[in-house]
């Protein structure tokens, strides 16, 4: 069995794409903008709670999020 490993964030690309900032989605989905920025800069993964707020927010799928190596 192949197993998945997370890569790059794509939050960037996904705001740009939605036309939102980070100070938007954050007033949006109730996650503050320093969470979001660890996200952003690979600091940090998000829970899939917070992956799928994210995902409701930016209309997208939550593998959108990240690139993911096999």
């Amino acid at each position: 069995m192949a197993k998945e490993l997370v890569g790059k964030c794509l939050l960037t690309d996904l705001l740009h794409k939605s036309y939102m900032t980070q100070a938007e989605l954050s007033e949006k989905t109730g996650i503050s903008r320093q969470q979001l920025s660890s996200y952003v800069n690979n600091k940090n993964n998000m829970s899939l709670p917070v992956a799928r707020k994210i995902s409701v927010a930016l209309n997208c799928k939550i593998d959108d999020l990240y690139e993911w190596k096999f």
